[in-house]
């Protein structure tokens, strides 16, 4: 037993020089807040998604603005045909070009074209539902992107108290270790004396090699706890943090009572099923036909960038694609089912969300019982310790009730500490569920 009491010594300092020889920082949870909403990457990802959304929406400008397109083509040909239309845009056809021998048997000509061409839309009303389609899954990604910047704030709210937690962990183990170890030098003292057997003050060792075991679990707690910290703020570092101040009952109140139907994820769902609904209405006009207008300007020459001849083209274009099989209507059958099945979605996580309000709601009431009975039991349990380590030192108390009650009163206090995080918690989780 001497020899795994001394292995555990050996590994605990070991570990416990390896902690101290990292950067421990002091940081505020304002400090994580700014440097979380700064680069983290989760939110980073979202707004990439919001852009994306929004290109996409630039992309529907085509729906009335024009097309513009300029080109500039160079061709030889013996071709009877193109050779006399080539000679026809240049504006070099003579008597001799109507000869049936030259007609029919031309000798190779070159033509370089410049065409500048403009097709503008005037009338694509399925186009423009698309556009709003597009408008309002943007306006989504945008509130999903709040949203997501709300639920990172919480994240980093809990990720705070953990550290608190962490720390309180560490304070009360290492409050028990002193202590232990005081009780252990009594009861050594009174086995010198007689007072106690050999077997008392073995279980007073294990008691403190318990006490430390525990207390290595609460500093990697420690590390846990600033590790996730480093992830949200996206920091590269290994870094201990400590809490710029202790873990203590909130004190901040609840605006709402009820899930607001302004919350950004709610009203992104809504801009999302109104997305459905337009591309389902542009779905069914793309029965209609189209009106664009169109026109050409054309530069014609046998040398290369050079326009000796012109002309111009312009008309307009009604269009309508009377059938496709069954693509039209399976295409608009699917968007329809798309839209129901977004209401639906909406529908469920309304519910959904006032489930978790109900239950985080209880749980909150339940804590607030918690923290008394916890705060009661941390009482009477210091009591108790009290008297049996002060009946423990004039050698009128056991050692096995003294270890209970340094134990018990061990217990209590990380309960207590646990049970203020928990409500701290209940309380930041009911804040992010009625935000607006």
């Amino acid at each position: 037993m001497k020899k795994a009491l001394f292995l555990f010594t050996i590994s605990f300092l070991y570990w416990s020089i390896s902690l101290n020889a990292q950067e421990i920082v002091l940081i505020t949870k304002e400090k994580v807040l700014s440097l979380a909403s700064e680069n983290n990457t989760s939110l980073k990802i979202s707004e990439q998604d919001f852009y994306q959304a929004r290109g996409d929406f630039r992309q529907t400008n085509a729906v009335f603005l024009p097309q513009i397109t300029a080109s500039h083509t160079g061709l030889g040909t013996t071709n009877p045909l193109m050779a006399f239309g080539s000679k026809l845009n240049q504006q070099i056809i003579t008597q001799d070009d109507f000869n049936p021998t030259l007609l029919n048997n031309p000798s190779q000509i070159e033509n370089y074209a410049t065409v500048f061409e403009v097709k503008q839309p005037i009338l694509n009303i399925d186009g423009f539902h698309q556009r709003k389609a597009a408008k309002s899954k943007m306006e989504a990604m945008s509130l999903k992107t709040k949203r997501t910047s709300d639920y990172l704030f919480f994240e980093v709210e809990k990720a705070y108290m953990q550290l608190q937690l962490a720390y309180k962990g560490v304070d009360v183990m290492e409050d028990a270790l002193t202590a232990a170890l005081a009780n252990k030098k009594i009861a050594e003292n009174s086995f010198k004396q007689g007072y106690l057997q050999r077997a008392d003050v073995l279980n007073v060792e294990v008691r403190v090699s318990e006490i430390r075991n525990q207390l290595q679990t609460a500093k990697s707690n420690i590390l846990n706890a600033s590790n996730y910290l480093s992830f949200l703020m996206n920091e590269n570092q290994v870094l201990v943090y400590r809490p710029a101040d202790n873990l203590q009952l909130s004190k901040f109140q609840v605006k709402h009572e009820l899930i607001s139907e302004n919350r950004s994820d709610i009203k992104a769902m809504q801009l999302a099923s109104a997305a459905y609904e337009s591309m389902h209405k542009a779905d069914n006009m793309a029965f209609l036909p189209s009106l664009n207008a169109f026109g050409s300007y054309e530069l014609h020459d046998d040398k290369i960038f050079q326009g000796g001849a012109s002309g111009y083209t312009f008309g307009a274009q009604l269009s309508w694609d009377i059938f496709q099989g069954s693509k039209r209507f399976g295409k608009a059958q699917k968007s329809k089912a798309e839209f129901e099945k977004s209401k639906l979605e909406y529908e469920q996580y309304i519910s959904q969300s006032n489930l978790e309000l109900n239950k985080a709601k209880r749980s909150l009431m339940d804590l607030q019982n918690k923290l008394s009975l916890t705060s009661l039991a941390l009482e009477q349990s210091e009591e108790s310790l009290r008297i049996r380590t002060n009946r423990f030192k004039e050698g009128l108390e056991k050692t096995s009730d003294l270890l209970q009650s340094e134990t018990q009163y061990s217990q209590k206090q990380l309960e207590h500490y646990q049970t203020i995080f928990e409500y701290n918690y209940a309380l930041a989780y009911l804040q992010f569920l009625t935000k607006d």
